[in-house]
């Protein structure tokens, strides 16, 4: 039987790269996809801390991947094998009554949702089974690279997806709490509605330093000066709309008092414990509050934009490393070492 090197949570606090058999197909309705190019997430940062409490140990981590198709079962429509795709975090059916409404994170079926790298196997490996690969794969144009459609199927898809259900438009003031790979992720695509403005608060000045490089039309502020500053630069004593995609111990916070009143917070971020909503305090503002997971069912668009060269997210991946020094490259990134923002983990 073939075996391959697969990073494994272990137990809280420990993942490590063992052996395992490559995966086979096990219904009409999986692909397995041979990986390429992987990527490390927060989101296994939160199931290294146990925070995930779905996260089932002794399986593959890993949900931001492309690869090439290398067997498909009898029911797969849309890509063959030899295809390079783009590998959506969320399985999802297609047919259940929230998969039809585009609420595909929560898809009933037995896999549906965030289960790859999560409830199974997934894809910090060197192939990864891919359950109701219909929906979960998306064909990769000719003329994109792996690296550009690297994040297409999470952290792009997180930031698409929370810009969309903002409702933004060209006369607001935007405020996206974080500059981290899911907040540069979420500003690239507020940008492609033209809001009148967007700030973007991060204490690191290193990744305000980033943003300020590849965004210069963005105002920067810190987490310290961020509720004054928004006054300042809105029209109406504050954000018409906040993207909380920091997840930190005081973000959220943060997030709906810089919201003028009857503005549109919403909240990406995955929090480590539970955070508090004042509504006392709140009364009056009349928010409207958008939380949750990723629907990412955008992934063919999301595509589609990268390859008119209207989204690029290759400036993010500032490190890259071969598999075999994964545990390298998870200690660089959880300790935000070396000006990291992503890393590409190649085989």
């Amino acid at each position: 039987m073939f075996r391959m090197k697969a990073y494994t949570y272990i137990e809280k606090g420990k993942f490590a790269l063992i052996d395992k058999p490559k995966p086979e197909l096990q219904e009409a309705t999986d692909a397995i996809v041979r990986v390429t190019l992987g990527s490390i997430c927060s989101s296994d940062l939160h199931i290294k801390h146990g925070s995930v409490p779905r996260a089932v140990p002794g399986i593959t981590v890993g949900h931001e991947m492309v690869g090439v198709v290398e067997a498909v079962g009898a029911d797969v429509k849309g890509v063959k094998v030899g295809d390079r795709v783009t590998v959506n975090v969320e399985t999802f059916c297609g047919e259940c009554f929230y998969c039809r409404h585009g609420y595909v994170n929560n898809c009933t079926s037995p896999h549906g949702g965030w289960a790859l790298g999560c409830r199974i196997d997934g894809g910090q490996t060197e192939y990864v089974r891919v359950p109701l690969a219909s929906h979960g794969l998306n064909r990769i144009p000719d003329s994109v690279t792996d690296e550009q459609a690297l994040f297409v199927g999470d952290v792009l898809a997180t930031g698409f997806w929370a810009a969309r259900i903002s409702e933004i438009t060209p006369d607001d003031t935007v405020l996206i709490v974080g500059a981290g790979p899911t907040g540069i992720c979420t500003l690239i695509c507020a940008m492609l509605k033209r809001p009148k403005r967007i700030i973007v608060c991060e204490p690191s000045e290193e990744r305000r330093a980033f943003v300020k490089e590849h965004y210069p039309d963005v105002l920067l502020t810190t987490p310290d000066a961020c509720e004054e500053f928004v006054k300042q630069h809105s029209d109406h004593g504050g954000a018409d709309r906040v993207l909380e995609v920091a997840g930190a111990k005081d973000t959220f916070q943060l997030a709906w008092r810089c919201a003028r009143p009857n503005a549109i917070v919403t909240v990406v971020a995955l929090y480590d414990a539970p955070q508090v909503l004042p509504l006392p305090d709140m009364y009056g503002k009349n928010l409207t509050f958008k939380t949750g997971g990723v629907d990412g069912c955008d992934c063919e668009e999301v595509l589609r934009l990268i390859e008119q060269g209207k989204i690029d997210t290759t400036p993010l991946i500032t490190h890259r490393f071969p598999l075999y020094r994964i545990e390298e490259a998870y200690r660089i990134f959880e300790n935000k070492e070396d000006g990291v923002i992503k890393i590409a983990v190649y085989n």
